[in-house]
Order: C-alpha cells, then sequence, then structure tokens
C-alpha cells in the first residue's frame, strides 16, 4: 500500500498536531457540548456510535466527538437546499474548526467546544481536516454540477481512492491518536486503509441513492469497461456487466479491510475490539450487497441490529491476535 503522507504531499514529515500534548489537563468535561456529540453519533451510525461503546469512557467521547465534528461538515453539503447555500454552511463548519485549534470555540457552538476539548487531550492533525475539507469541497462541485443537470462522475480508480482517502481514510488518522496505538507510520497506513475500505463500502451501497442526488462514485473508465451507462443505471438495471464492474471494487475494498485489519492489534486495549467491530459491521455490508444480486439500484444493503450485535464476539478476538 502506497503511504499516505507521500500520495497526498506530506512527505515523510509528520502531519500538523493541536495545539497540546496527549494526557494534558484543563478543566471538567463539556457534558452539554459532549452529549450533542453522542446525539449526532447516534442519530446518523449506529455503527460507530454501537464501536465507541467499547472505547474508555474518555476515549469513547473523544471518538464521538470527531465523529461528529466530521459528520456535520458533511452534512453542510448534502442537507444544504442549494449550492450556494452549502458553500456558506460549509465555510461555517471549517471555521469552527478552525476555532477550536486556535483554542479559542465559541461557547454557543457545542461541536466547537467538543474538538477543543478533544484537541487538550489528544494529539490530532489539523492537516486531516484540511484533507476532509477539500473532499467535502469536491462534493460541493458536484452538487454544483447536478444543480446545472450534469450527472458528475470520477475519472478513475486513483481518483475513486483519493476521495475515500480525503472523507474517510483520514478519519483513522484522527481516531487512532484517541485509541492509542503503536507501531507509528505502519500502524497509521492501516488506520487510513480501513478508512477507505469503509468509504468505499459507503459508494457501493449507495449508488443509487447517489444517482438520484446527481453523482456517481463508480470510475469514469471502469464504467466504460464494462459496458454501463448511466442512463441504464437510472433506469435500475442490474446487468452482467455492472455486477462485474461492482465485484472488482467490492474485492479491492476486501484487499483494503485486510490491509487495515493488520493494524488493530496495535490498538490499546478495548479500543481493538471497537474498530473491529466497526470494521466487521462495514465489511458485512459486502457480503448483503453480494447476496441481492449487487442491486443497489433500487435496495439498500444492511445489517440487522442483531446482525451488527453478532458480530460483537469476533471483534473481542481482534484483543487475541497477534500485531
Amino acid at each position: 500500500m502506497v503511504d499516505p503522507g507521500v500520495r497526498f504531499g506530506w512527505g515523510r514529515a509528520a502531519p500538523q498536531r493541536g495545539p497540546a500534548a496527549p494526557g494534558a489537563h484543563v478543566g471538567d468535561p463539556p457534558h452539554r457540548a459532549l452529549a450533542r456529540c453522542r446525539e449526532i453519533t447516534r442519530q446518523h451510525s449506529s455503527t460507530f456510535y454501537l464501536a465507541s461503546r467499547l472505547f474508555a469512557p474518555s476515549a469513547r467521547e473523544a471518538a464521538t466527538v470527531v465523529y461528529a465534528v466530521c459528520r456535520t461538515g458533511d452534512d453542510a453539503v448534502d442537507t444544504a437546499s442549494s449550492p450556494g447555500e452549502a458553500r456558506v454552511r460549509l465555510e461555517a463548519w471549517w471555521a469552527g474548526v478552525m476555532r477550536a485549534f486556535a483554542a479559542t470555540p465559541d461557547p454557543r457552538a457545542p461541536l466547537e467546544v467538543g474538538l477543543h476539548w478533544v484537541l487538550t487531550r489528544y494529539d490530532l492533525p489539523l492537516q486531516a481536516f484540511e484533507e476532509l475539507k477539500r473532499g467535502l469541497e469536491q462534493d460541493l462541485a458536484w452538487e454544483e454540477s447536478a444543480a446545472a443537470g450534469r450527472v458528475a462522475t470520477l475519472a478513475d480508480e486513483d481518483e475513486l481512492m483519493a476521495y475515500c482517502y480525503r472523507v474517510a481514510g483520514v478519519v483513522g488518522l484522527l481516531v487512532a491518536p484517541i485509541a492509542g496505538y503503536r507501531g507509528g507510520e505502519a500502524t497509521l497506513a492501516c488506520a487510513v486503509a480501513l478508512g477507505q475500505a469503509m468509504q468505499l463500502t459507503n459508494i457501493l451501497r449507495d449508488v443509487g441513492e447517489d444517482l438520484r442526488r446527481g453523482r456517481c462514485y463508480l470510475p469514469a473508465t471502469l464504467l466504460e469497461r464494462y459496458g454501463v451507462g448511466l442512463d441504464a443505471l437510472g433506469r435500475g438495471e442490474v446487468s452482467d456487466g455492472y455486477r462485474r464492474l461492482l465485484e472488482v471494487l467490492a474485492s479491492r475494498a476486501d484487499a483494503l479491510y485486510a490491509e487495515g485489519r493488520k493494524g488493530i492489534p496495535r490498538l490499546r486495549g478495548l479500543s481493538a475490539a471497537a474498530v473491529a467491530l466497526a470494521a466487521l459491521n462495514y465489511q458485512g455490508i459486502l457480503g448483503k450487497l453480494r447476496a441481492n444480486g449487487y442491486d443497489n439500484l433500487t435496495q439498500r444493503a444492511h445489517l440487522r441490529s442483531f446482525e451488527r450485535l453478532a458480530t460483537l464476539p469476533r471483534a473481542l478476538f481482534a484483543l487475541l491476535e497477534p500485531s
């Protein structure tokens, strides 16, 4: 796997860090802000919320804040009524992130307060948030294309993986310092791979929904190679060529999950089980998608509550695996 720092311009230097050292002592936790972050996480991701329950209490709260901040940036674009509103909301979100890193959060903004609290305890890279912002700006450009009546696509698999890195791979760089880890850059590369695998799973699950929003994350090169047209996808046609295309990307996601799992035993304590649980749940969606015959145009692959819980014993085995 290509080192994410080299591929995306960090070179060998460490990314910029948050303002305080891990474990720095400050005041009591901002309970209102943390409650709001828990609410956002519970509402938007049952998988992440379930997995976060396995973190130690302070790390659990911090991971929940990071998820809520990232999710709110995504929603700034996806739930806006127009591209113009989305741009304003995205800029406001980014200003809040910057205030948190500058240790001047708006006391009326729970996510800023929560993120500032996290930064007083964990050494998080600002550059990870910058990459996330670039990914969200790409979503915004696609919203503008959709408003103009054009379906936006990605050129090739490299563009697809760069997008997955920006909107999800970097989340691994934010969660790893909270979980605690050993193994240095090799472990962080595994965390990035896991995030990319999860985002690629989301993309494969949501093709039909994304098309209705005027987006297609499937690479144009693969669409052409397998003879798949956007018009046919819009009509809900699941052809043999389309199934082969999706299997190519699902297999790539499987390979990323395998790469990412190598780093899980290097995480501290129950954090390893928490990350393993999230990975197993997301990879389970691929199994559902395959069982559905790759029909992601008229139905949405998902795990039921009991199926998510059934992965817990396997996740706990992550604590016993050699690293």
